[in-house]
Order: structure tokens, then sequence, then C-alpha cells
């Protein structure tokens, strides 16, 4: 019980920060967000969370950032499509960015999300080893 217990709220603390993350991210880029994004950043992180409990070992680092980038931008664009598309909220629109699709995700971004998939990797190592005890992580980057 206690393990569970452990578990839960370790990825409640990772959506929390991942959300708050993305939604701060968001801020500083466009000076603003919405609550939604906070909802995308807190399920991003945690897929990513997901990703490097799962594929650590078998995957690169590089690989790794990789299907974390596709990962978000899939996130993206199925938040995208709900929030701006389906509701008509408008709370973003690449379609002024090159290599957009439907306005919802566009290259640029994937890129940023491969970059910053970096820093939420090893966050994610960290605070898994200093705060619920888990075996360190070491990385191979090829």
């Amino acid at each position: 019980m206690v393990s569970k217990a452990k578990s839960l709220l370790k990825y409640i603390f990772m959506f929390c920060l991942g959300g708050v993350f993305y939604y701060l991210f968001e801020c500083m880029i466009r000076g603003f967000s919405h609550w939604t994004m906070f909802l995308l950043g807190g399920l991003c992180f945690m897929v990513l969370s997901f990703i490097n409990q799962c594929f650590s070992i078998k995957l690169s680092l590089l690989r790794q950032m990789l299907l974390s980038s596709i990962m978000i931008t899939f996130l993206e664009l199925i938040t995208g499509l709900i929030v701006n598309v389906w509701l008509k909220w408008n709370i973003w629109d690449y379609s002024h960015i090159p290599a957009n699709f439907m306005g919802q995700i566009c290259l640029p971004f994937s890129i940023v999300w491969f970059a910053l998939s970096l820093v939420a990797i090893i966050l994610d190592d960290y605070i898994r080893y200093f705060f619920f005890g888990e075996e360190k992580v070491h990385h191979r980057w090829r």
C-alpha cells in the first residue's frame, strides 16, 4: 500500500511540476498562458517521466529526447484540436509559423521540445533519486 501511495504522490508531483513549468514557459514566451496549458504541461511531464522510467536503459539519451519531443508534439496536437478547433477557444495559432500542421503544431516548437526534454529528463532523474529514493540513472548519448 505504501509503494502505491508513494507512486501516486510521485505522479501527482510530476504532473503539478510539469504543469507549472509549461505554464511559466508559455508566459515567458508569449506573455500569457491559459489554464489548459497547466493540464497539458502536467500530462507532458508525466509522459516524459514514464518514458524516462521505462526506456532510459534501452534508449540512448538522444533517442529518449526524440521520443519525448514526438510525444509532446502529439499531445499538443490533440490538445489543440480539442481546445482550438473543436471548442474554438483560440488559445494558440501556429499558422504563421513555417512547417505547421493545421496551426496546432509546428516543426520549430518540436525542436524546442526536443531541447527542453533534456532538461526535463535530467530533472525527472534527480526528482526520482532525491525525493523518491529511486536508483540514479546513468544515460548514454548514443
